[in-house]
Order: structure tokens, then C-alpha cells, then sequence
């Protein structure tokens, strides 16, 4: 499937607004890619198809999970959202014809991280957070450090930090591969 049928039947599957935000993801990406000499083909591929699994409501997420294998785990069980990423990196080839493993690890990755991170993986994660479609407090700094640092690692650490600070002050659940993401830039720092 060419990029170009892979966002068309994007478009036909998500609503108007997913399917923008994905566009504003792989823009991003792309742009984060040069920036980091990361393959930017695949960084498009991975930000247009990291949200394809959000097609499907909250409440058909676990067994779409489950249809495929997936382990489901307690946080998960608690926040299904989280699944759409796990989803996603199986429907890349399910639906889109991808057969790429560090694409499909980009995407698996893009919600809440994990230790040892490729840096695919970074820029998708961190693309999700700033794509312009974005609005929310804290979103304009992390768009400047964007364009100000040159370290990926510190981009990924302040995001991970603003993501974990967002989901305290909800009270919600943090998930242990946000905690092991962050604990791995910090021990493995250069």
C-alpha cells in the first residue's frame, strides 16, 4: 500500500478530527526526524498510523486487545484507552500493509513510553504531544524546547516529566513503562 492509499483509508476509518490530528502527527514527526537524522519516511508512516486503532469506541478495545493476543494489563484493564496503541501496532499490517518492526514498536510505545526507547519511538511519542492540533497548558514549552534543544534524550525526559506531573494532578494511574522510561534517560544520561 502506498502512503498515499495508507492515509486515504485513514481518513475513511477515523473521524474528522482523529484523522487531523494524525496528519499533524506525521508532519511533526517528520520535521522531529530531520532535526535527529531519523528515517523521516518511516517517521511519517509511524505518526499517520499511530492513532489508526482509535477507530474503535473505548468499550470495544478490550476485546479487539484480546481478538489479537494482546496482554491486558491491570492499568490497562482500569484505562482500556491505553490499549489503542498495542492495537494499532498489530493493524499497521492488519489494515495498511506495513510490515515494518521499528514502526510498529513506534506505535506500540506512543501512549506511555518505555525503557530503552529507539529514537522512532521518541519522536512519534513526543510528535503526539506537540502536533499543532495540541491545546492544552505547558504545550507551548515543549514546542520551543522542540526547536531549541538538541537533545533528544532531554526533549523526551521534560515530556515524560509533563506527562506524569498531567496524570497525578488527575489522579490517575501512571503506568509502569511512563516510570521506566523516565528512570532509564536518567540512570543511562550522559
Amino acid at each position: 500500500m502506498t502512503v498515499d492509499e495508507m492515509r486515504k483509508t485513514l481518513q475513511s476509518r477515523l473521524k474528522k478530527s482523529r484523522f487531523a490530528h494524525s496528519i499533524g502527527v506525521a508532519n511533526t514527526a517528520v520535521k522531529l526526524a530531520e532535526k535527529f537524522s531519523v528515517d523521516t519516511e518511516k517517521a511519517y508512516i509511524a505518526g499517520l498510523l499511530h492513532d489508526c486503532a482509535r477507530e474503535f469506541d473505548n468499550s470495544e478495545l478490550t476485546f479487539q486487545a484480546e481478538k489479537r493476543g494482546i496482554k491486558i494489563g491491570e492499568v490497562e484493564k482500569a484505562v482500556p484507552l491505553l490499549l489503542h496503541a498495542y492495537i494499532g501496532a498489530k493493524m499497521i499490517s492488519e489494515i495498511y500493509e506495513v510490515d515494518d518492526a521499528e514502526i510498529s514498536q513506534a506505535i506500540y510505545r506512543h501512549t506511555v513510553g518505555a525503557k530503552n526507547m529507539s529514537d522512532l519511538d521518541k519522536i512519534i511519542y513526543f510528535a503526539d504531544m506537540i502536533e499543532p492540533n495540541r491545546n492544552y497548558p505547558g504545550v507551548e514549552k515543549l514546542r520551543n524546547l522542540a526547536k531549541t534543544s538538541n537533545s533528544l534524550d532531554e526533549i523526551i525526559l521534560t515530556a515524560l516529566n509533563e506527562s506524569i506531573i498531567f496524570v497525578v494532578q488527575k489522579n490517575s494511574l501512571l503506568h509502569p513503562d511512563t516510570i521506566d522510561a523516565r528512570n532509564f534517560l536518567l540512570l543511562n544520561k550522559e
